[in-house]
């Protein structure tokens, strides 16, 4: 290879490995496998030692990926927070124990730890006490997430034990279980907001959120796996982690002192298939040097100990033709590509088609019909093309292209800036969306009208009796009778379930009218912001993106969906039929200590929301503001306050006032 085509190859490997450590660090949204990332990161390496005259001190290579966000406060880590260096295959792991030997005329023990896939955090203890807690960043510091960890129940907030040091950190890996998982993603399906990847990626970004009382909901759990300090209770680091663990931190049971590097194989062979049933998901094992002054010995890299590895399992794959690819519409015009693929068996159940989720990723992919491809079970359930084996392509092949029209009516599709999905904006006359929204509305988490099943649903479609959700209240059993399939309890059974609905709760009736990125979670917090339907119709964006749950994104489709005269109408009719557009309770003005104060709130907070706290403050008479000027009263400041926000204040002798001397303001400490 000649220096100029070196130079291009090692700039593109390094362009293309930022983007996606930016992907998988900061936005937790990786496109490739950790098996393709370290394909990419093992040819740049070999590229670098070979024209070294290229290399650089920023190089993927050298640095640790960084998980740094402008909201939290940054800190340095005590000890460097490296990563491990990576393997597949038995031969690399007998040659990591063959450098460590040649190091050495001590035994070797080795510990073995499963990886657990998560976020991995760095949590200092002082005197016993919980005092900061940073995620791993750029190796060198992180962002402080302390009030997000303290509300994980597996972490204590003090400690006390016969070897405690005075100070030490403690470093482990959050991880979010599969079922918390699972059920978050299918709350984020139903707004067709983007689902999480994987746990994972659902762990790190519930870590960066900035409300503590949403990271509590969703029950993280943290498994320590190494222990720092000036002084540690033993000379090992396995007994360091048993003593962790009578601290009152979760050690995981399946740690393994192994003698040899047979054993060190042999417990990596034994987990291969247990591993897949564990409530988290684990994504390979982690091999250290028991002995810390062996450790201390080895020393480090720029990039990773020298003393440990990680050795990877590789996900189940396998290898099938692509025959077609389809496309889907969902119920808020969502364009889903689908590939129809020859069947092929993989982890334990037949697979014949795979998402390709967007038109980002068939162009990733490159497809054409008839490929050979690599399909992955994603997290172990969800089938997905991961790769093309270019060696069995057809010249003359066609290219898969992302449609411009939708599939069920013909309408131009739409993608707004920011988003990845391709959407058909003829909500009011596609039929996939006309009946995709009926049935979410008569869903159990929505309307819960019971009888009314997807082939039900169709069949008065067909028939021309519905063509929106308001409809169902104008149907007569007479009318269901005859209809196949049908009968006249069935019927009798549908029009008493649609006249109960009229009791549903204001919050599920907003959900159920299938609003754009509009979840059960999303509408709760509407219902509580807007007493009243009206109230809704008639607020601005700004109002909207007040509300901290509630970004532009979201604020758009609402608006967008009540200024649609034909949505009024629909609105109008469900309201002459009794169904509640209002809460039943209204908040009264409980206090008027804050009469004629206006305040900014800036920074995270332990004992209520932001959303609490401006509610607290419109009760006892301030207003609301989200910018500091000259006439502001006082910034209510949490941890983390904004940087643009404390100068401000600073500049113009706006007083700040703490979590704790507001509630004694207005009487609540």
């Amino acid at each position: 290879m000649k220096l100029s085509e070196a130079k291009s190859r090692i700039d593109e490997l390094r362009k293309e490995l930022e983007e996606h450590n930016r992907k998988y660090y900061v936005l937790n949204q990786p496109e490739i496998t950790d098996f393709q990332y370290d394909i990419l990161l093992n040819e740049l390496d070999t590229l670098e030692k070979k024209f070294p005259e290229f290399i650089i001190e920023d190089s993927p290579t050298i640095r640790v990926g960084s998980d740094i966000t402008r909201e939290f406060v940054q800190f340095e880590h005590k000890y460097p927070m490296l990563s491990l260096g990576n393997t597949y295959n038995e031969d690399e792991l007998r040659d990591f124990d063959a450098r460590i030997r040649k190091s050495t005329t001590e035994l070797i023990e080795y510990v073995c730890e499963l990886k657990f896939d998560g976020a991995s955090i760095s949590i200092t203890y002082e005197n016993g006490a919980l005092s900061r807690a940073i995620t791993r960043g750029d190796g060198t510091r992180g962002d402080d997430v302390t009030l997000n960890v303290k509300t994980i129940k597996s972490i204590p907030h003090s400690i006390t034990g016969k070897k405690l040091p005075s100070e030490f950190v403690i470093r482990g890996e959050i991880m979010m279980p599969r079922a918390v998982f699972d059920r978050l993603n299918e709350e984020r399906t139903a707004a067709e907001i983007a689902p999480f990847a994987n746990p994972r990626n659902a762990a790190a970004g519930t870590l960066k959120l900035l409300d503590p009382k949403i990271v509590a909901s969703r029950s993280l759990v943290c498994m320590v796996y190494f222990l720092l300090a000036e002084e540690l209770p033993y000379d090992n680091h396995y007994e360091n982690l048993k003593e962790a663990s009578e601290w009152g931190f979760t050690v995981p049971e399946s740690i393994r002192l192994c003698r040899n590097i047979d054993e060190v194989l042999k417990f990596i062979s034994q987990w291969d298939t247990p591993r897949k049933n564990l409530p988290y998901d684990i994504d390979g094992v982690v091999i250290k040097v028991n002995s810390l002054k062996l450790q201390k010995d080895l020393g480090f890299t720029a990039k990773s100990p020298r003393w440990a590895i990680a050795y990877k399992y590789k996900a189940e794959e396998a290898s099938t033709r692509l025959l077609s690819v389809v496309f889907q519409v969902g119920r808020t015009g969502t364009v889903t590509p689908v590939a129809n693929l020859e069947p092929v068996l993989l982890s334990g159940s037949t697979v014949k088609r795979a998402t390709l989720h967007n038109a980002d990723q068939i162009a990733l992919l490159d497809l054409h019909l008839n490929d050979m491809v690599y399909v992955e079970k994603g997290g172990e359930i969800i089938p997905k093309i991961i790769g093309v084996d270019h060696s069995f392509r057809n010249e003359t092949s066609k290219k898969i292209v992302f449609i411009s029209n939708c599939p069920e009516c013909g309408t131009p599709l739409v993608k707004n800036e920011g988003e990845v999905n391709h959407f058909c904006p003829n909500y009011l006359h596609c039929p996939p969306q006309l009946k995709g929204r009926i049935e979410h509305f008569i869903s159990r988490k929505a309307m819960n009208i019971d009888g009314l099943g997807e082939e039900t649903i169709d069949l008065l479609f067909s028939k021309n009796l519905i063509r929106n959700f308001s409809d169902l209240y104008d149907l007569k059993a007479e009318q269901l009778v005859p209809l196949e399939r049908l009968g006249e309890k069935s019927a009798s059974n549908i029009i008493k379930s649609i006249k109960k609905s009229v009791d549903t709760p204001y919050h599920r009736v907003l959900y159920a009218l299938g609003i754009r990125h509009v979840g059960e979670t999303v509408a709760k917090i509407i219902s509580g912001k807007f007493k009243t339907i009206d109230d809704l119709i008639n607020s601005d964006p700004e109002q909207l993106t007040g509300i901290r749950e509630i970004g532009p994104k979201i604020a758009a489709s609402i608006i967008a969906y009540l200024i649609d005269n034909e949505n009024i109408e629909i609105i109008r009719r469900l309201k002459l039929n009794g169904i509640r557009f209002s809460e039943d309770t209204v908040t009264k003005k409980t206090g008027n200590t804050l009469d004629g104060k206006i305040i900014v709130i800036s920074g995270v907070f332990l004992k209520h929301s932001r959303d609490e706290y401006k509610e607290m403050i419109e009760n006892n008479g301030g207003k609301n503001s989200s910018a500091v000027s000259g006439s502001t009263s006082f910034i209510l400041a949490g941890d983390n306050m904004g940087q643009s926000k404390k100068e401000k204040a600073v500049e113009l002798g706006v007083p700040l006032v703490s979590e704790n001397e507001f509630l004694e303001i207005i009487g609540e400490e």
